[in-house]
């Protein structure tokens, strides 16, 4: 588990390298010896979510610890600002309106179910963020945050299926693949 602090640091990061990449100066920069930290130095899965007023600017991640959480921000928050094909790149003139979040995942377990009942069952709102896989096809996440804006497991899985470009209902058929996993989650304060 990554504490407060070290939260507060990733935060930092995320917004460092943005500003940076913008050509802008850095708010308030991370020193060197904060990012000389093994915790931080973990290959974890890492989600770098933007929004502006409230409202999603811009979310890439990665769901396996393919790099370190380090590594996983400073190149997440960059594509995050300016290379989500849902929005337009990122301006210099809104960063300072940029409310950063950042979720550090646990690695995705399996979830075994029956049927739709069953999946509904054993899925925890607020709590696990779900994949929905086709065997050998697409797929979709949603982050545990989510369930903020989707409380309700049925309407949680009928998105996310929109999302995985399926039917809404697919996940009822206990045909698909689904794993979960819990994040870590920090945000900025506004």
């Amino acid at each position: 588990m990554l504490t407060e602090t070290q939260g507060h640091i990733l935060l930092r990061l995320a917004r460092q390298t943005i500003e940076e990449r913008l050509v802008l100066s850095p708010t308030d920069p991370v020193q060197p010896d904060e990012l000389d930290d093994p915790d931080l130095r973990q290959h974890r899965g890492v989600f770098v979510t933007l929004n502006k007023r409230g409202m999603l600017r811009g979310c890439i991640g990665s769901l396996l610890g393919v790099e370190s959480i380090l590594d996983g921000v400073r190149r997440h928050a960059v594509n995050a600002a300016l290379h989500d094909h849902r929005f337009p790149m990122v301006s210099g003139d809104e960063a300072e309106e940029l409310q950063i979040d950042i979720s550090v995942l646990t690695p995705p377990q399996n979830l075994e179910y029956k049927d739709g009942e069953d999946l509904v069952r054993k899925l925890r709102p607020h709590v696990d963020g779900v994949i929905l896989k086709v065997p050998g096809g697409a797929g979709a996440t949603f982050l545990p945050q989510v369930w903020d804006q989707l409380p309700i497991v049925e309407m949680f899985l009928d998105h996310l299926c929109r999302k995985a470009a399926l039917p809404d209902n697919s996940w009822r058929s206990g045909e698909l693949t689904v794993q979960t996993y819990q994040v870590q989650h920090f945000e900025e304060k506004g």
